[in-house]
């Protein structure tokens, strides 16, 4: 039983950094997909260099 919550509470903190970069509007689209997918990969660096680098490109308005 102890085995099964540690790994619930693993699963909880691994998911975190996932679910604040779907809900982030600092990136859409493919450069989001990016971002969750090196979260998954790379973990919880990915998601400290997403929060310091993300956006990658600066995108321009016009008016």
């Amino acid at each position: 039983m102890f085995a099964f919550l540690g790994g619930v509470v693993f699963f909880i903190f691994w998911i975190i950094p996932v679910i604040a970069i779907i809900v982030s509007n600092r990136t859409r689209g493919g450069e989001k997909a990016a971002w969750i997918l090196a979260v998954i990969f790379v973990s919880w660096f990915a998601w400290i260099f997403y929060l310091l680098l993300a956006p990658l490109k600066s995108e321009t308005y016009r008016a």
